[in-house]
This record gives C-alpha cells, structure tokens and sequence, in this order.
C-alpha cells in the first residue's frame, strides 16, 4: 500500500480500478532526412494535419458549449489561436528547409522547446498552459503519423482516471458517468483539468508528482479530493477504514438529506444565512441543492482562464445565469482577482518578485480601466435580473474604493448611454483580507454598503507567511489571535456603520470556527456548497448564547493553541 498527498482539487471520495492514461507518441516519432525538392510536400502534410486539427477542436468547442457553458468552451479557442499561429507555422517551415528532416520530428522537437520554456517558468499559471501545448501537437501529430487518438469517451466501467496531466479536450470528451475520480502528476486548483473536474462534480487530486510508474491498470486506487489523498493498492486495514468512512457519507447524507429544506438556524431560533462559494457557474446546480441562502463569492477571474479575455456579452451571460438560477436570493461577484498565483500573460500580468505582494486585484484592475469597465457593464447588466451585489478585492486604502466607485458610476453611466436596462443602485462592498483594511474598517466603512471578510488571504498577510508553503503552513492559523482581533474589529466597524458583514474564507466551513465567528456577531457565513449541511447541522444543536459565551471565552486568550485546545475541549463530545 502507497499514500500520496498532492492538490485538493476537486471535493468527494471515491474507490475504483485505475485506469492509467497516456498519448505519448514519442517512441512512434520516425526520423529520416528527406530532399530539398521533398520540403514543399512535407510543409503542405502539415498544414493538412493542422487543418484537420481545427475541425477536431471546433466540435470539441461545441460539445463543450453544450455539456459545460461558455467558460469551458472558451479554453478551445486559445487552441483555436495556437493553430492558426503564423510564428508556428514560420519556423516549421524555416526548420524544414533548414534540417531537412521529415515533419514529424521537426514538430516533435519544437513542442519539446516550446514545453521547456513553459515549464521554466516561475509563474504557475503558465507552467499549467504546457497542457495546452501537449494537446494542440499531439493532436497534430496523430494526423501526421495517421494514429487515431484513444478516446476516454469508450470507457465502459468505472475506474480512477490515472494520468500524467489531463488535457481539455479528454475532460471534455471523457465519459463521465464512469470516472469515478480522477489523480494526476501534475496540475493545480487553477489548471483546465481542476477547473473542470469541479463543474463536472468528480473527485480530484492534482499534483501528486510522479507516481505512474509504480502502478499498474487495474489496481485498487482511493482518491479522496477533500484531504488531498490518494491511497494506491490499499490493504485490508485501509479499504475497512474507507469503507467505513463511505458509510458514515452516507448516513450523513441521509441525514441532511432530511434537514436540507430547513432554514439554517440555532436552537433558540436565532437566523444564521448560509451561503456558498463557487468559481465556475457550473456549480449552481450544487449550491440548489444545498438550499443555500444565496451565493455569497462568485470568484468571477475563473472566466479569465481559458487563455482569452472574455468580451462583455461573455461575462453578461455567465452573470445573468447565476443571477436567474438563485431565483431572486442575493449573487455577490467579486471582480477580477488576477496576480499573485493566477497570472495571466495576456491580461498584461507579468512575473514580479513578491507575487503575493503585487500587481493583483484591485490594484491590476484600476491600472486596466479598460477591462475593469467591460466587467462592471457585464455586472451591471445583469443585476436587472436579480439581487446582484458588486465586490471588489484586496482593497488596502480608502482612495482604491473611492476609485473603484468611481470607474463604477462611468461603466454605469456607459450602460445608460447605450440604452441599456441597468438598476438605479447596485450593492457595492469590499473584501476584507488585508490587515490596513480590518484596522481602517470603521473609516472604509463609509464608503462601503457591505463588508465580506476574507479569511484565506487575511490570515496569509496577517502572518506574513505563503499558506502553499509546507515549511511555514502551521502559521496560517485562524485561531491565532491577531487574526480573531481584526475579524472582531472589522465585525464591530460594520455594526457601527449599520452595514452588512459576512466571511467567505474556509473558516467559516469549520463548524466549531463557525460557531466561534457567531458569538463575534456575524450572521452570514459563506463556503462551498458541500460545507453548508455540516455547519447547518451543528448550528441547530447550539444556541447564540453558547456562541457568545465561545467568544468571550477566548477574547483574552494569547496563543492559536490555548484557542484550539479549549474549543476541542469544550466540544469533545
């Protein structure tokens, strides 16, 4: 038995035989040299096979349209870009007349370069686009070497998909209803194949490092996308441990099952709004399930990763979606959070030494009025069809809000311009996650209709420490109490201002810090949508007064530890 640890990427257990997946065509690459007078030919194979490529991915396009939604389908046309690129099409043709070599080996040698220089980079995102280069060539190459690329579409049982990387085309392709999971090398919580497994509900575990080589098709394999573990060959021991674990899923189920259409609230009544976070609007169908009071983060810069910038009718209908399918309960969309660990080099976002500490968020959106506005139109826009609120992240000063504001009334004003229906007054609020923003909450206050607290980067700069970084990862505590002083202020600025406070970070999905976080005075709590029956739950046995009691508990306490131990204490049972 083998366990690895690797990228929660996508939420749910599963135990299936593995399925071992690869298109790697390097051993059939032939190479020959061929004659001047041949170049001609081979460039014209080419271009045949480029040709026949395009159809491919065109149907894949549309497929993707159909099953996924517009955001899915756009990660094809940065394919589409890739084959009608004339620099690619240059130095095939140079190398040709220049090796004279047949065209498969010169194919095979660029996507090798291409591939290095990708993976040399620091920036993950880009080191995630190598997929993209793997599928275009080898989509190529199968034309030119008349190989018929295997389909995952023919799977006839179910099984753990086991691959080295999954590329656009094969997850959307794939038989879904016999994946029962999916484990890869490579690939983190940004990458297609991550962003993909989550709209689709399968479970993940991306970036397990190389492991392939020590299994084989059909052995027993557990993924379990929300510890981030995959169990190879499991023993005895292990499968009973899983086992009983799938059985305590169920029961739990059940069990939700019979609480889902109650309102979430405390056993002396008190109303706790429970809402959820999602990234892609292919969720939605999990946050209905989940009787959630309304989706609290729409992280809208998941639009932004299919290798394009989406237009404004784009955004407009991946809002307008959400928007209708809540059925009038309230949409927050947090504006473009692009930097830090999701770079985007066609957005203009380039490397910088402290990524964490740069050009994101807000920060690159005032500096890009241009895709900023075309975003707050979209919003807009689709704010006349429900309860739409506005949220703009990372904000540190007063003087980014007051711009944000500003940029917001143009893109308004825009709309009326051209006729559009937009509401009088939209919600606009800010995110709370760093701490110049929960100190000068009470100052932000006025400018802001509401505030959601963001406890992922809150606790990471309130520490000054890279929650990725395993060295490190015992500071990214939210029990900590520097972390529970400025959440307590920013709630207590909030109230004083008689404006709206909510948290969207994790640990509002930790039952025990969920109750704590009451007793500080929030109300509304938002989380991903599989969390909301486990805080539900909890909440109907405790009353507010246990919650308040929780907080007074700990207020004076002077280590995570002291707060961590008494919480496990009181609660043991």
């Amino acid at each position: 038995m083998r366990e690895l640890r690797g990228v929660a990427a996508s939420p749910g257990a599963a135990i299936a035989s593995a399925f071992l997946y690869s298109d790697d065509y390097s051993a059939a690459i032939p190479t020959y040299p061929i004659q001047s007078e041949d170049t001609l030919k081979e460039f014209a194979r080419f271009q045949e096979a480029v040709a026949q490529a395009k159809g491919e991915v065109k149907s894949l396009r549309e497929k993707a349209l159909a099953e996924a939604g517009e955001e899915q389908a756009a990660i094809f046309d940065a394919h589409l870009l890739m084959l009608d690129d004339p620099d690619v099409l240059e130095q095939v043709q140079e190398r040709l007349h220049a090796s004279l070599m047949n065209v498969e080996s010169i194919v095979f040698t660029l996507e090798q370069e291409m591939i290095d220089q990708l993976s040399s980079s620091q920036d993950a995102y880009i080191q995630e686009r190598v997929s993209d280069v793997h599928d275009v060539i080898h989509r190529i190459l199968g034309h030119l070497l008349h190989r018929e690329r295997f389909t995952l579409a023919d799977l006839e049982m179910d099984v753990i998909l086991v691959a080295r990387d999954l590329l656009p085309s094969d997850m959307v392709g794939m038989a879904r209803t016999k994946i029962r999971g999916i484990a890869l090398e490579a690939g983190g919580r940004t990458s297609h194949a991550a962003i993909l497994a989550r709209a689709f509900g399968i479970p993940a575990v991306l970036g397990l490092g190389p492991f392939m080589a020590d299994i084989h098709g059909g052995s027993s394999i557990i993924v379990d996308g929300d510890k981030g573990l995959v169990v190879i060959d499991p023993d005895e021991a292990a499968l009973k441990k899983e086992e009983a674990a799938r059985s305590r899923r169920i029961a739990r189920e059940k069990e939700f099952s019979g609480i889902r259409d109650f309102p979430a609230a405390m056993k002396d009544g008190q109303r706790i709004l429970l809402k959820a976070n999602i990234e892609v609007p292919e969720e939605l169908d999990a946050v209905l399930e989940q009787r959630a009071d309304g989706i609290g983060l729409f992280r809208s810069e998941f639009l932004f990763l299919g290798g394009h910038i989406p237009g404004e009718e784009a955004q407009f209908r991946a809002y307008k979606k959400v928007v209708e399918g809540m059925q009038g309960k309230p949409v927050t969309i947090r504006t473009l959070d692009i930097g830090g660990d999701k770079v985007l080099p066609e957005l203009g976002a380039q490397d910088e030494k402290n990524p964490l500490l740069g050009w994101r968020a807000i920060r690159f959106c005032l500096s890009k009025t241009d895709i900023f506005r075309t975003q707050l139109r979209a919003l807009l826009r689709a704010a006349a069809f429900g309860d739409l609120r506005i949220m703009f992240p990372m904000i540190s000063t007063v003087d980014e809000l007051v711009r944000a504001r500003g940029i917001l009334e143009e893109a308004q004003w825009e709309c009326r311009m051209r006729g559009l229906e937009v509401p009088a007054q939209v919600k606009a609020g800010i995110m709370i996650e760093v701490p110049s923003a929960a100190l000068c909450s009470d100052i932000l206050a006025r400018s802001a209709d509401f505030f959601s607290i963001g406890t992922n980067d809150l606790i990471q700069y309130t520490m000054a420490v890279d929650r990725g970084n395993e060295k490190v990862a015992y500071l990214h505590d939210p029990f900590n109490p520097a972390v529970l002083r400025l959440i307590r202020m920013t709630i207590e600025a909030a109230e004083k201002a008689k404006i709206e406070v909510s948290l969207c970070g994790e640990m509002g999905a930790d039952p025990l810090a969920a109750l704590l976080l009451i007793g500080m005075g929030l109300r509304e709590l938002s989380m991903s949508a599989v969390s909301i029956p486990y805080v539900k739950s909890f909440l109907f046995s405790q009353r507010l007064e246990d919650a308040e009691n929780l907080a007074d508990a700990v207020k004076h306490m002077t280590s995570s530890t002291q707060v961590a131990t008494y919480i496990a204490n009181r609660f043991k049972a």
